[in-house]
């Protein structure tokens, strides 16, 4: 009998050993899951933030008065002028936003550190969709809005002039439908996003909590145990 009391008084020591440990443990991680989980909802909140502001920069409907901030050349004649302005308005739109997109890329660094180095490649492919937006607008009022009706080509040179033009338009501008591009490659970061982020929101089987469950249990069982008594069955 003594020798089964003490043995249920280590288990109880363990036990509680255990719990501690494991208490310890759960804090630990619960505090670490839970700076996870504010740092994955401020990075969806950014991403999704900045999918609006692309979608703004991108609106094709625009007011005379858009794109005049750009700096002027001295020479440059009317027309050359509002071809120019015309390309700027994303570059206008884009300052307007532009601490949107410094916060979205400030988040970089702390989204690496605690999810890993290849989640680099979020915030690349974001930047790279932004600077092709940029890129489409130079081109197109530099070269090929220029062009347009004004320079003579050929059946052939005019068919690629054509679709070149439409490509980068297509970049430019936010058609709002399944084939656009930049909406495109911004859902694939997304689903990219949300891969991350998903375990963040799920609720895990934690196993020191079930194997402290049954330690207690066991423990709680031996010692309301009650000693045979003499000549009993």
């Amino acid at each position: 009998m003594e020798t089964l009391t003490t043995i249920s008084q280590a288990v109880a020591i363990i036990s509680a050993c255990w719990a501690i440990i494991s208490g310890v443990g759960a804090w630990k991680r619960e505090f670490i899951g839970k700076r996870r989980i504010e740092l994955a909802e401020e990075v969806l909140e950014a991403f999704f933030q900045l999918k609006d502001d692309i979608a703004y920069i991108r609106n094709p409907f625009s007011n005379t008065e858009e794109g005049k901030t750009r700096e002027k050349s001295p020479s440059e004649r009317p027309e050359e002028s509002e071809l120019l302005d015309r390309g700027f308005v994303v570059f206008e739109r884009y300052n307007k936003r532009k601490d949107n997109f410094i916060k979205f890329n400030t988040l970089k660094y702390r989204f690496m550190a605690s999810f890993g180095p290849e989640v680099e490649e979020i915030f690349q492919e974001t930047e790279e969709a932004i600077n092709k937006i940029f890129v489409a607008a130079r081109m197109l009022a530099t070269h090929y809005w220029p062009r347009q009706g004004r320079v003579p080509m050929s059946e052939d040179e005019f068919k690629k002039h054509l679709e070149e033009m439409n490509k980068h338009e297509g970049v430019f501008w936010d058609y709002m439908n399944q084939e656009d591009e930049i909406r495109i490659k911004l859902s694939k970061i997304q689903e990219k996003l949300n891969h991350i982020t998903k375990p963040c929101f799920e609720e895990p089987i934690k196993t020191y909590d079930i194997l402290t469950k049954k330690i207690k249990i066991f423990a709680n069982k031996t010692f309301q145990r009650k000693p045979k008594q003499p000549g009993s069955r």
